[in-house]
C-alpha cells in the first residue's frame, strides 16, 4: 500500500470511528436527555453500532485495516434493520402490516425533521457511512 492509501484507509477509519461515535451520543441523547423511550429495532440498531465504537476506535489507533471487513458486516446487517424500521414508519401499507414490537411500537416517530428524517434514518445514514468507509479500506487493502 502506497503512503497516499495509507492515509486515504487511516481518514476513512477515522471518519467511520467518527460516525459510529456520533451515532453512539445520538442515541444516548434521544433516550437519556430527551426521554424517547427505544422500541425493540432501535435496540438492535444499538447492539450493532456501540460495538463500533470501540472496534474501530482500537483500528483507528493500532492502524488495523483488516477490521474493515467485520464493520462492514455489521453495518449492512444495521442498515437493512434501520432500512426495515424506516419503512415501517413511512411506507403505509407496511406500518398497517406491522406486528407489534414491545412495548414501544416500532411505527412510532418521536422526530420527524423536514418530514422525512426519523431516528431509524440517522441510523441509516450512519450505518451507510461506516459501510462505506469500511468497503473503501478493505477494497484497498484485501491485497
Amino acid at each position: 500500500m502506497t503512503k497516499g492509501e495509507k492515509n486515504s484507509s487511516e481518514s476513512l477509519l477515522f471518519i467511520a470511528w467518527g460516525t459510529s461515535v456520533i451515532a453512539m451520543f445520538g442515541s444516548l441523547f434521544f433516550s437519556e436527555i430527551q426521554k424517547f423511550e427505544p422500541c425493540e429495532l432501535c435496540w438492535y440498531q444499538r447492539i450493532l453500532m456501540y460495538p463500533m465504537v470501540i472496534i474501530l476506535g482500537a483500528a483507528v489507533i493500532r492502524k488495523d485495516y483488516k477490521i474493515s471487513f467485520y464493520t462492514m458486516m455489521l453495518s449492512a446487517i444495521g442498515a437493512c434493520i434501520s432500512l426495515y424500521h424506516y419503512s415501517l414508519q413511512k411506507i403505509p401499507f407496511m406500518a398497517d402490516h406491522a406486528v407489534s414490537c414491545g412495548r414501544i411500537p416500532c411505527t412510532g416517530q418521536y422526530i420527524n425533521w423536514f418530514g422525512f428524517v426519523t431516528i431509524p434514518f440517522l441510523a441509516l445514514v450512519g450505518f451507510v457511512i461506516i459501510f462505506s468507509c469500511s468497503f473503501l479500506i478493505w477494497k484497498k487493502t484485501r491485497g
